[in-house]
């Protein structure tokens, strides 16, 4: 296997679609083609539905940092915003190329630009809503990915990181990489303590007003469902037949659904799991 030195984020992406028994992550990181189709099926997603609930009401100016292909910037732009995709990749796969094609599909929506967070070619208070899925925990320098996020976002804007891989403790970190499909090829896996995501954030202006945690909301726990989730829970307490019993009868309703979820997400200790914050400026 080539090392990761010698893989780009666009070979290990075209590993992973040369595998079919990877066909179903493909599908659910929404990788596989047409691109126009799987931009179609994150915006009637569970995820994307939750998501909504997040954005401002104001269809202002958005920037996705770390925009990908597209998805996001497609999504938000279908939403009314007018969008800045930031990605420094070019690539038609995986990068600009690749958001360009959605572009196309939104006229004079969507400006493919491509960049870093960590330095961003916009002025102060650019934008109402900045944007990054799965895009924090890439960062080379979290604390001036942050302040750069904070830079150009409006006063009374919005900042919403999705989907933000968290570990408990800095040697979670290995671990967590030797379980990813892809770091092996192209090493570009990360993940932080949530504390170190909340002290960037606030240390850069932005004042934290949610945290959603793994199994808070279809945001993260996507593309499976609560009710998949309750009902693994039950089978890991299938020895204990009293305790399963009681999650079954409370997960039977929605709110006893989402407390047990809550639960989960207290007792959540796997390295990676996935965290997203809202901030205001």
């Amino acid at each position: 296997m080539a090392s990761a030195s010698q893989v780009s984020w666009e070979g290990a992406v075209r590993w992973l679609l040369a595998q079919p028994e990877h066909a179903q992550l493909v599908r659910d990181c929404y990788y596989d083609q047409p691109l126009t189709e799987a931009a179609e099926r994150f915006i009637a997603s569970e995820e994307w539905q939750a998501t909504c609930e997040l954005l401002p009401k104001a269809r202002g100016r958005a920037l996705d940092l770390g925009a990908g292909r597209g998805v996001s910037a497609f999504a938000l732009a279908r939403a009314g915003f007018r969008v800045t995709a930031l990605e420094p990749d070019a690539s038609d796969l995986v990068g600009c190329g690749a958001i360009a094609h959605l572009a196309e599909h939104v006229p004079g929506r969507i400006e493919a630009v491509r960049g870093r967070a960590e330095a961003l070619p916009f002025a102060d208070g650019s934008f109402d809503l900045v944007f990054c899925r799965q895009a924090l925990h890439h960062a080379r320098d979290l604390r001036t990915f942050c302040r750069e996020a904070a830079r150009v976002l409006s006063p009374g804007g919005r900042f919403i990181a999705v989907r933000e891989h968290v570990i408990s403790r800095a040697g979670d970190l290995h671990r967590f990489r030797e379980e990813h499909p892809l770091h092996r090829l192209y090493g570009g896996e990360s993940a932080y303590r949530s504390s170190q995501y909340l002290n960037a954030l606030r240390d850069a202006g932005l004042r934290v007003v949610r945290v959603l945690r793994s199994f808070d909301s279809p945001i993260n726990y996507a593309p499976l469902t609560g009710s998949r989730i309750c009902g693994e829970i039950e089978h890991r307490l299938r020895r204990t037949p009293v305790a399963a019993a009681v999650v079954r009868r409370v997960s039977a309703g929605a709110s006893g659904r989402r407390a047990l979820l809550r639960l989960a997400s207290l007792a959540d200790r796997r390295p990676g799991r996935l965290h997203s914050f809202v901030c205001t400026k």
